[in-house]
């Protein structure tokens, strides 16, 4: 198998001056009948709106509008476009009584005019370093509250685009060389705190959550992800100093349940595998590695630690548990309860009590062969023998690194409890130890190979019904959905691919309703909002993230192998917003 080929994408220049576009005269009422963005509005969202990175707090994804259905989602045309900039990202917009907000690449956050497109201002922040890869901003009162991959954190002003206050946030580790901090995730509104969690690539120490006061921007409290040594915890890192521990990003937004006041969040491993391999055989000393690969419950006003469930400890294959925490209350033995669901790479669901964070129960969508039981009680993974990394011969492991599932969050429809996960069906030969050019310090192989039963189909949009958490209808394609899914009340889902299209889905039964070539790549989280009456659903193409441009290359030469080849992006970088014609 040849290496995969990513797409590369231009990126624009890596310093940014600071730049105000105020609104043009016809423009202004928009912004002066903007409504300030209340903790009500965050708890209840106006069905119109999407005011946060998956719309609510359970980060379902799925909107409660109507208008576009199964029987008309055959309609759907372009209502209006708007450039972007170049460069990877992964962005999603907001909108508030028909103001849109976009975290665009290059330092940019722009606010248009939801029906048009037209720009009513637009800030670029003063930076060295260049913004790619974030997931969004949020909104509260008259701010919209913007991370910065310098470790910078803004709040502007919603209606003229002024800079309200400005924070940056201290790093544990100064000299990073070799690895990177960076603000990736969208910031979560909870209890009157801004909580937002940090990327801590290859950096000693790990990452952390953080809480800021809203009014200034003063850090309030933080929580480290990698467990310190004088801490609980501290004796599951193989014996290491801090120093020689790393991992436990944190770039994906939390939930949170006002309730109960938790907000949780999931981390990701470490790539320094190699000193965590093997067993010391000290007593009181594990390679368990807290908190990688775990749901943190964290109190939102002072980030205590309410709970914590790792659900697979020393990961030697980077398949994270970092992805959403999505809450609900379903039936559990015969009894409500109130629950978190999540899956990692391996697209393997856990459900756990939100309260306690008990165990109660896992549903596996297939994707994975690693795991070979899971206590029913406790919910620990055994792995295969052939899924533990040896010296001698290498295996074909399902899911690749990339995963089965990634940040393509799945859609979950709150009403009839069905969940729409985003699926790539890609495997890699893992093994034997030894090689030099290992994303992972146990030298382990991570070569991509289809699956043995391949028939040439690597994407899949996968229905669970969470009622009795059983798996409901599947759709497979030729390449893999390369955005999250958005759901609707008007029973449509909402997923872009690699192919370059964007599909509108029947959620009853997975058939295509409506499909629309992008001409670029789509890598973001699709939203749908609606102003004066009139429903749009937005996508934003043709700025790929990093997982994108690998998942281009491999699937691209898997299809090069049959014959066939994916189309090369022929568009610049837009948002794109459809409506009924």
């Amino acid at each position: 198998m040849t290496r995969p080929t990513p797409f590369i994408f231009a990126a624009s220049a890596a310093f940014c001056s600071t730049l105000f576009v105020p609104a043009t005269s016809g423009q202004e009422g928009l912004l002066t009948q903007y409504e300030a963005v209340s903790d009500l509005h965050l708890q209840n969202p106006p069905p119109e709106d999407w005011l946060m990175w998956r719309r609510t707090y359970d980060l379902s994804g799925h909107s409660p509008l109507t208008q576009i259905s199964r029987a008309n989602a055959a309609n759907l045309a372009l209502a209006w476009q708007a450039p972007l900039s170049q460069g990877g990202n992964m962005t999603t917009p907001l909108v508030h009584d028909g103001v849109m907000f976009i975290a665009d690449t290059g330092n940019r956050l722009l606010a248009l005019d939801a029906r048009s497109g037209e720009q009513l201002w637009a800030y670029v922040h003063e930076s060295e370093n260049f913004d790619g890869r974030r997931i969004g901003v949020a909104l509260h009162g008259d701010n919209v509250i913007v991370p910065h991959n310098d470790m910078t954190m803004v709040a502007l002003n919603v209606r003229t685009g002024a800079v309200e206050w400005t924070q940056t946030i201290d790093t544990p580790v100064k000299d990073v060389t070799g690895g990177y901090y960076a603000l990736r995730s969208a910031p979560v509104i909870a209890d009157g705190v801004i909580v937002q969690g940090v990327t801590a690539t290859a950096v000693p120490q790990g990452g952390f959550i953080f809480g800021l006061d809203l009014e200034t921007g003063a850090e309030l409290w933080r929580f480290y992800t990698v467990a310190r040594p004088d801490t609980p915890g501290g004796e599951t890192w193989n014996d290491l100093t801090l120093e020689e521990r790393s991992g436990g990003s944190v770039w994906i937004p939390g939930s949170y349940d006002a309730d109960l006041d938790l907000i949780f969040f999931g981390t990701a491993p470490t790539y320094d595998t190699a000193p965590l391999l093997p067993d010391l055989n000290i007593a009181g000393v594990s390679n368990d590695a807290l908190y990688t690969n775990t749901t943190l419950a964290l109190r939102p006003a002072t980030g205590e630690l309410v709970w914590h469930y790792q659900h697979i400890e020393n990961d030697q294959w980077d398949l994270d548990w970092v992805y959403e925490r999505q809450i609900s209350e379903l039936p559990i033995n015969g009894e409500n309860r109130k629950v978190i669901f999540t899956a990692g790479k391996m697209a393997l669901y856990d459900v756990l009590d939100a309260g306690t964070g008990q165990y109660l129960d896992s549903l596996d969508t297939g994707i994975q062969n690693m795991i070979a039981a899971i206590d029913p009680v406790t919910g620990k993974k055994s792995l295969e023998s052939f899924a533990i990394p040896n010296a001698e011969q290498g295996h074909l492991l399902c899911p690749y690194l990339l995963g089965g599932r990634n940040w393509q969050s799945g859609a979950y429809n709150t009403a009839s409890k069905m969940l729409y996960l985003p699926l790539s069906e890609v495997c890699m030969m893992g093994g034997p130890l030894g090689g030099e050019s290992s994303l992972l310090s146990s030298g382990v192989t991570l070569d991509p190979q289809p699956r043995v039963d391949s028939d040439g189909n690597f994407g899949r949009l996968q229905a669970i019904d969470m009622n009795d958490q059983q798996l409901g209808w599947t759709q497979r394609y030729k390449t893999p959905p390369a955005t999250a899914a958005l759901s609707t009340a008007g029973d449509v889902i909402f997923t872009g691919f690699l192919d370059q299209s964007f599909k509108a889905i029947d959620a009853t039964t997975g058939d295509t309703l409506w499909e629309t070539a992008l001409g670029h790549l789509p890598s973001s989280f699709p939203i749908t909002y609606a102003v004066d009456g009139v429903q749009y659903v937005a996508i934003i193409r043709g700025q790929p993230s990093r997982f994108i441009g690998s998942l281009y290359g491999i699937i691209g030469n898997f299809m090069s192998e049959n014959g066939e080849s994916l189309a090369t992006p022929s568009t610049d970088p837009a948002i794109l917003v459809y409506a009924l014609q």
